[in-house]
C-alpha cells in the first residue's frame, strides 16, 4: 500500500488497510513455508530473542536493517536475498511490526513478502520448534 497525500490515519487503520494486501500466515503455514524453501525473517530486537529464544534457520535481521539486507539488488543484502520471487515470512513479536515490515519489502518488489499472524508469541503457543539460549 503506497502512502498518498489523504487525510492522516492512525496507525490502527493503517495496519488495517496494509493488512488487506498480505496473505498472512498461521504458525503452522509458516512453518510449512520454511520448509519448503521460504526464508523466516525474524525482526525482534535483541532483548525479546535473549529473552524467549529464536526460530530455527530464521535469519535474524533487525527491524531498522530490514530493506538494505533483503533487497535483492542492495548492495548489503545477505546471501539469502536470493531474488523478488523469495517467499518470506516477516516475524515479530506479537504480528504487528511484521505487517507494515511486510508492506515495505514488497514496495522493494519482494512480492511474495508476508507476515506470521501473532508473531514469535503465536509460533511458541502453537509448540513449533524454538532455540533458547543458556545463560
Amino acid at each position: 500500500m503506497a502512502v498518498s497525500d489523504e487525510q492522516p490515519v492512525g496507525i490502527d487503520e493503517l495496519l488495517e488497510r496494509v493488512r488487506l494486501g498480505l496473505d498472512r500466515l498461521s504458525p503452522k503455514e509458516a512453518y510449512e513455508t520454511a520448509e519448503g524453501g521460504g526464508l523466516l525473517v525474524d525482526i525482534r530486537y535483541a532483548a525479546l530473542r535473549e529473552r524467549d529464544g529464536l526460530i530455527p534457520g530464521a535469519l535474524v535481521v533487525e527491524r531498522n536493517e530490514l530493506e538494505w539486507r533483503l533487497d535483492p539488488q542492495g548492495s548489503h543484502r545477505a546471501p539469502e536475498a536470493t531474488g523478488h520471487d523469495l517467499r518470506v515470512v516477516v516475524v515479530c513479536n506479537e504480528g504487528y511490526a511484521s505487517s507494515l515490515a511486510a508492506v515495505s519489502l514488497r514496495q522493494l518488489g519482494l512480492r511474495h513478502a508476508t507476515d506470521l499472524t501473532g508473531g514469535f508469541q503465536a509460533w511458541r503457543a502453537a509448540g513449533l520448534p524454538v532455540v533458547t539460549t543458556e545463560t
